[in-house]
Order: C-alpha cells, then structure tokens, then sequence
C-alpha cells in the first residue's frame, strides 16, 4: 500500500509540475499589447524625466517587456500622439516626455472634444427643428397622396422623353457641327501628308534616278501606287435629313 501511495504521489507531482511549465510556457507566450508598450515606454520617460537617444531607448525598452525591435515603432505612435516630444539637435535626434505634457495634453484634447460635443449637440437640435419645419404640411392626406401619384407620373415621363432623346444625338445641331469640323481637320491632315508623299517621290526621282525601278518596287510595298491622289472633302448631311 505503502509503494502505491507513494507511487500515485510521484505521479501528482509530475502533474504539477507539467502543469506549472505549461502555465509558465503560456504566460511567456503572450506579448504585451500596444498600448501597454506605449505605456511601459511612458514609464521610462516618466521616471527618469531625462533626455534619449533611440539607440538608448532600445536598450531601455526590453527591461520593461517591450523587445528593441518594437521600440522605434512604440515610441513613434507615442510622438505622433504628442505624448513624446522629439527634436534633432545636432547630428542626433532626442525623445523626451514629463508627466506634465502628458496632463496638458489630455486636457487639450478633452477641451477638444467637449467643444466638438456641443457643435454636435446644437446642430442636432437645428436638424430637429428642421425637420419638424418640413414635416408641417406635409402630413399624409389623400390630396397630397394624389400630388406625390401625379408627381410620380410627370418623373416618369420626363425619364422616357430624355431616353428618347438620347436616339436623336447624332442630329443635335452642336454634335453635328463638331463632326464636320473634325471631318475637316481630318481631311486637311490627309491630303496634307498626300503632298508630303509626292514631294518625297519628286526628291527621291531627282536625287536617285539610277534606282527609279528600285523605288517604285517600295511605293508599292508600303502602298503608295500611281492612282494615289488627293481626297475631296465629302458632303456631310444629317442622319434625318438622309432618311427622308
């Protein structure tokens, strides 16, 4: 019985112990969140109220549980909230941070926020009157059940027309216009580089007369042949006038 107990003994002490490297394991494990960095960072600006180097805080941050790769970050969230002031003097940059700041600074921001809480509570009770002014004769009736139908009518009607509308835009007299002047343009362009292709070929026959088969041979291949001429700008007529 003896060896039994003592036996079932060793065999709760193992348990406990497991147990106890388990729950040792899971609490390393878990990091610190974001704002306790911020906070333990705080802490050593708060205790030392001294000035800092970056490279200084690094050292400083693993003693409070904040890893030095982390403390950049940490203590850049920290100036961002004007919680850490920073300044370059020199060649080196310095943090620092007095339990003071931090005070006037929350009480800036509260000041902050009670003022944008009465700008927010007025303008609320602007809109409530609002719309208590728009809801004055606007109460549900059957005269005005028929003027919201009729109004309802008239919307979509005014939305067929403007479809309808829409089929006709090749013949809007501003479209129209724009199109006969691109025609132009275009046209200009075209017979403009038809001239620019003949003083080329009249270059070409005078400065390489040996090679007159040679260069007709290339007119061809890039499509430039003998009935190539000047385009006649066409007469541009209205698609309704067209049709009838």
């Amino acid at each position: 019985m003896k060896d039994s107990r003592k036996e079932n003994s060793s065999m709760d002490d193992c348990w406990g112990l497991g147990w106890r490297v388990f729950a040792a394991m899971s609490s390393k494990k878990r990091g610190l969140s974001l704002e306790e960095k911020r906070e333990k960072m705080l802490q050593i600006f708060y205790d030392s109220q001294d000035f800092y180097l970056l490279k200084e805080l690094e050292k400083l941050g693993p003693r409070k549980g904040v890893i030095s790769q982390s403390v950049k970050d940490v203590v850049q969230t920290l100036v961002d909230d004007d919680l850490v002031s920073k300044d370059k003097i020199g060649t080196s940059i310095y943090f620092w941070s007095l339990p003071s700041c931090a005070g006037n600074q929350l009480r800036n921001v509260s000041k902050k926020l009670e003022s944008e809480l009465e700008i927010s509570k007025k303008r609320h009770l602007e809109l409530v009157e609002q719309c208590a002014s728009l809801k004055k004769g606007r109460e549900d009736s059957d005269a005005r059940e028929e003027a919201l139908s009729e109004l309802k009518a008239i919307e979509q009607k005014y939305n067929n027309l403007k479809e309808e509308l829409a089929q006709y835009a090749d013949n809007d007299p501003a479209t129209f216009e724009a199109m006969k002047e691109a025609i132009k343009v275009a046209h200009e362009a075209a017979n403009r580089w038809t001239d620019n292709i003949f003083t080329l070929r009249q270059w070409c026959s005078n400065n390489f007369p040996q090679a007159k088969e040679q260069l007709e041979h290339l007119y061809n291949e890039v499509g430039i042949t003998d009935d190539i001429d000047y385009l006649e700008l066409p007469v541009v007529t209205p698609v309704k006038q067209v049709e009838e």
